[in-house]
């Protein structure tokens, strides 16, 4: 089993988007977002709320100087001047840290903006180059140097993880801003660059920030196998969302529960990071499309093992869905409103459901490693059971019109339709329940 930091086994995240989640992007219909704004400073006025979600820390998508959406960094030592700057950052993290809140950085080191001075400087020194070293060239059938790309985005120039000045680069970043107040760091796209740089690059920032904890965006493929071999602490399951939401939206628990199968074995070794939203998917309220089943994802979220992450507005029952074109990831992206009361269009009674359930898991840190023993198996009907040192707790899912039989239990919690039955869940119920 894998080592990780003892924070880690109570780590439950409130994931939002900066550039969005302050209006800086897209640039708001009133105009564009001008240096020195301090719109980061946006931010703290929500932590109160990641508090009483019960979040234990705040993982923030990209921050650093970059050309758009923050994924094209022009330079990782800078804070994007349409957020602030350096002194915005100190003051997120005393406000987080006076919350008890940890933060986790947004790492794009798999490729940089084509504006970034190294790839202007590559271009212009040509192959042979201090900066082309940095960067994997070719030459096209006209003679002329080219860039290789991150899947095809002329706009993201993909790094050559195995020169040395990248891995040293990297390290150096990670430490920086870790000696800023850093707790963590998501690797994005760490499915691109090769296990052999992670294995050299992780364990040299953590013999000097040991307490640090690096969670892998990794879409398909072996997940533990990438785990064991890049020493990243764990990966982002995407296979465990994907079964959520689809097994709940087609009435297939078989599905889930294939995935709880091979989620367990990742269990043994790892505590994958889960979510039923990020900012790259279509949001959870707009996959489900009957909104009784919604609570269904939410508990699931909440019970099963790893670390989970609510992505902002989530909670709030936010609905918006990706769309494949130039700006489709604006809708999952949105501007939040100062803080005060809930946002438009906020459904308080999903926002209660998150914090109870929350709330449950904080008060059962164990779940952190629960492993899932299916009881009840069907396509509209699941019940397991979340067992770890020696503690076990009943989850019961049912999205038939009829009820689900679990017999007599202590209920923790379950919707209002089932709190007054006896060893059953109403149709479209669900419950949690301790034998």
């Amino acid at each position: 089993m894998a080592s990780e930091p003892g924070w880690v086994r109570h780590a439950i995240w409130w994931r939002l988007y900066p550039l969005g989640f302050v209006g800086a992007f897209p640039e708001p219909p009133s105009g564009p977002v001008h240096p020195g704004e301090h719109r980061l400073l946006r931010v703290i006025d929500w932590l109160d709320h990641a508090v009483s979600l019960g979040a234990s820390g705040i993982a923030l998508g990209p921050i650093f100087l970059s050309e758009t959406h923050g994924y094209d960094t022009l330079d990782h030592f800078r804070l994007d001047p349409r957020l602030g700057d350096d002194s915005d950052f100190d003051a997120l993290v005393a406000a987080a840290r006076a919350r008890g809140l940890r933060i986790q950085l947004d790492g794009v080191f798999n490729h940089v903006g084509r504006g970034h001075p190294r790839v202007r400087a590559a271009l212009r020194d040509g192959l042979g180059s201090e900066a082309m070293r940095w960067f994997r060239p070719a030459s096209d059938e006209d003679g002329r140097v080219r860039l290789d790309t991150f899947e095809g985005h002329e706009q993201l120039v993909a790094l050559d993880h195995d020169e040395p000045a990248v891995r040293g680069y990297v390290v150096d970043v990670m430490r920086h801003w870790l000696d800023r107040g850093a707790d963590a760091w998501r690797l994005d796209a760490a499915y691109r660059v090769p296990t052999a740089f992670w294995a050299d690059v992780l364990p040299q920032v953590r013999h000097t920030h040991p307490g640090a904890w690096f969670e892998a965006e990794v879409i398909h493929g072996d997940y533990a196998a990438f785990v064991a071999e890049s020493t990243a602490d764990t990966v982002t399951q995407y296979e465990l969302w994907k079964a959520i939401w689809s097994s709940i939206e087609h009435r297939n628990f078989y599905e889930l529960d294939w995935s709880l199968r091979r989620h367990n074995d990742m269990l043994g070794a790892f505590a994958p990071a889960t979510f039923v939203g990020n900012h790259d998917v279509t949001r959870i309220a707009s996959r489900i499309t009957d909104p009784r089943h919604l609570p269904h994802a939410v508990a699931l979220l909440a019970l099963l093992g790893g670390t989970p992450a609510v992505y902002a507005g989530d909670e709030f029952g936010f609905r918006a869905v990706k769309e494949d074109r130039a700006g489709g990831d604006d809708a999952i992206r949105p501007e939040f409103p100062p803080y005060g009361p809930a946002p438009d269009h906020s459904d308080a009674e999903t926002l209660r459901l998150h914090q109870r359930l929350i709330g449950l898991r904080r008060r059962h840190p164990w779940l952190h490693r629960a492993c899932s023993r299916t009881r009840v198996l069907s396509n509209r009907q699941y019940v397991i059971t979340l067992e770890a040192e020696g503690e076990a707790l009943d989850l019961a899912l049912n999205l038939d019109d009829a009820e689900l039989p679990v017999g007599p239990a202590t209920v923790l919690d379950a919707d209002p339709a089932s709190r007054g039955l006896d060893g059953v869940v109403a149709p479209h119920g669900w419950s949690v329940s301790r034998r």
